[in-house]
């Protein structure tokens, strides 16, 4: 009862919404914030007229500025005929982050007045893409004894959560090259059911760091070569699925892991 009378007379609360314990969570922030790698970023776009004129032609673009290219996210490129005074032209646009670094949100409007003159202006909105995850890796080899040899390989993937609010991790899965197998050794069997070895709600807090194990042994036909094996070998690339806050969800993928 008493959370629920601060909820209420908390100003950033939604009227009818002081349940939902969601408050300031849903006050839009000035700016964008971090965003981080993996996931999609999302922005909605509202062009709106100010003035007591009609104005005609109105074309809005939204380009996404990264170090290395320049995007297109406007849902429309076609003008709108008109604009009466205080309406509004919207777009939500969508883009699925794949680089670190500064991004710059470039909206340009063009229009036309009621006199025939052709107005251009462009905003500028920055945020930083960051990394969320520090993933290292480490190899095993299987120990065996004389009698028995095995070409068997343990991999340790360690995966610390590197951004400032706890993550739900949906799934880590190793997806192994052609020439292995893998079992995932990250669960234990408890009354014929598998339960994962972090619980059921596997949060991961800021700058914690959980391991997973996989083990992965050659396929049939390739440990029967025994030169195929050796070398530097391809074993395969991790896939890995979160959630932050309010359920957004992000997923980055390695590069191909390697060993001796």
């Amino acid at each position: 009862d008493l959370f629920a009378q601060l909820m209420r007379e908390d100003p950033s609360t939604i009227k009818g919404a002081e349940t939902l314990m969601l408050g300031e969570m849903l006050t839009l922030p000035q700016n964008f914030g971090n965003i981080f790698l993996g996931e999609t970023f999302s922005s909605y776009i509202s062009v709106h007229n100010d003035s007591n004129q009609v104005v005609k032609d109105i074309l809005v673009k939204a380009d996404l500025q990264t170090s290395s290219q320049r995007l297109n996210l406007s849902a429309s490129n076609t003008a709108v005929a008109e604009l009466k005074p205080e309406c509004c032209i919207d777009d939500v646009i969508h883009h699925e982050v794949k680089e670190i670094g500064t991004h710059i949100l470039v909206c340009a409007v063009s229009y036309t007045s009621q006199f025939g003159e052709k107005l251009y202006f462009r905003k500028f909105f920055k945020f930083q893409v960051l990394k969320p995850l520090d993933v290292k890796t480490k190899f095993y080899n299987a120990e065996s004894d004389l009698s028995s040899v095995t070409d068997e390989v343990f991999l340790e993937a360690q995966i610390q959560n590197i951004t400032t609010s706890p993550m739900f991790m949906e799934k880590v899965s190793l997806e192994p090259s052609m020439m292995y197998n893998v079992t995932e050794l990250n669960s234990v069997t408890s009354r014929d059911q598998g339960e994962s070895t972090f619980g059921k709600m596997s949060y991961l807090q800021p700058m914690d760091t959980r391991q997973y194990l996989y083990c992965l042994k050659p396929k049939t036909e390739y440990a029967e070569k025994a030169g195929v094996i050796k070398g530097v070998t391809v074993i395969g690339k991790l896939d890995i699925v979160w959630k932050t806050n309010l359920g957004e969800r992000g997923r980055l993928q390695t590069s191909q892991l390697q060993r001796m």
